[in-house]
């Protein structure tokens, strides 16, 4: 049996449930947690808006759940890894498990299966329900919780500038010419860079070439006044191409998108070090889940009556939170640009590893 991965079916099967209820449970629990303290901080302004009610509030539960689940599957996967070998050892049932001739990765061998499915999860998760209500719910955060925008080609909190002018919106749906900007305001700047006039409308189209603003309302800084302008053309130089490249949100595109934004980018010669980082962190993210179990794996072992089964507990929970603190502060190194975005993203998980499969090596094998 010590040349076998897995110990026998029975006992594979007989883990991987303990586990994986365990994960649920954490899960769960961690999600409705923060989902309520969530809503008692945001559902004032949700409320605020005439016409608002229960519904829409569902509606931010339904869009911010996928969000909460994205974060905390990992640290529910630590927690869950933690309860379940502590559990196991204070049975016997790891001592059991080594009398019967398993090794330490053999014990380990049904958790890590079940993390290496959490993080496939994860990623198609990620990829697939997490960017679509991220992008939903940022578009909806920018209208101030008013009517909801479609969901498909968001971009929101836009930042343009054209010559001295600038541009800001706060939501832009549609594609090419069909593209349409809400709240939107148009800043003319002089040489100097003092704002001279300041052009505000509902909605803007675009008018090839130009952004027409609709019922414009113009307010004139030298007199102080404002007056109604009808309809304006700005930004001649603006177009939608160029509106698509500002506002790449890598949080709201999928993985296969973001990939052909990244080419954009490079092919108009702009720095694509966040974007790349990103775009690597997508694929090494989710292989969070997978370390878990080999860095929580200290708890299995040692004699529960010994005294240091609660020391081994608490080992193993800083090796999975140090490793979470170590990962964030590589991604934002390599999206500042002070680590290769390849570096950024991977080195973390690696590192990790190498010091989860040292310490189980050195203590139990």
């Amino acid at each position: 049996m010590q040349f076998d991965f897995f110990p026998s079916r029975t006992l594979t099967i007989y883990l991987s449930k303990l586990f994986v209820v365990r994960i649920v449970a954490m899960l769960a629990t961690l999600v409705l947690v923060l989902l309520m303290l969530d809503l008692l901080s945001s559902s004032g302004d949700i409320l605020a808006v005439e016409g608002n009610g229960q519904g829409e509030l569902l509606t931010y539960a339904g869009l911010r759940i996928p969000q909460l689940v994205s974060s905390f599957l990992h640290y529910s996967v630590l927690l869950a890894t933690l309860i379940t070998l502590v559990t196991l050892n204070q049975n016997s049932e790891v001592i059991a498990m080594k009398a019967a001739g398993l090794s330490a990765h053999q014990v380990l061998a049904p958790l890590l299966l079940t993390a290496g499915l959490v993080s496939a999860f994860s990623f198609v998760f990620n990829e697939t329900v997490v960017t679509r209500s991220t992008a939903t719910l940022k578009a909806w955060e920018a209208a101030e919780f008013g009517p909801i925008p479609e969901e498909s080609d968001v971009r929101s909190n836009l930042y343009l500038t054209d010559g001295r002018g600038v541009l800001t919106a706060a939501v832009a749906t549609g594609t090419g010419p069909r593209m349409a900007m809400r709240d939107v305001t148009w800043y003319e700047r002089n040489e100097s860079g003092a704002i001279i006039e300041q052009i505000d409308a509902a909605r803007a189209t675009y008018a090839s070439p130009g952004w027409r603003l609709e019922e414009a309302t113009r307010f004139r800084v030298q007199n102080a006044t404002t007056e109604p302008t009808g309809d304006v053309v700005v930004a001649q130089g603006l177009t939608p191409e160029q509106i698509d490249l500002a506002n790449v949100d890598p949080d709201a595109l999928p993985f296969w998108d973001l990939s052909s934004s990244i080419e954009a980018y490079e092919e108009a010669g702009r720095r694509t070090s966040e974007l790349r980082a990103k775009w690597w962190h997508k694929l090494s993210g989710p292989l969070a889940s997978f370390l878990m179990p080999l860095l929580g794996a200290v708890a299995a072992f040692g004699l529960a009556r010994s005294g240091q089964l609660f020391v081994r507990a608490i080992i193993g929970m800083a090796l999975g939170f140090a490793f979470f603190v170590v990962d964030n502060a590589a991604l934002a190194m390599g999206s500042f640009g002070g680590y290769p975005p390849l570096l950024a993203a991977w080195a973390p998980f690696l590192l990790f590893l190498l010091i989860g499969e040292t310490v189980l090596v050195r203590t139990e094998e």
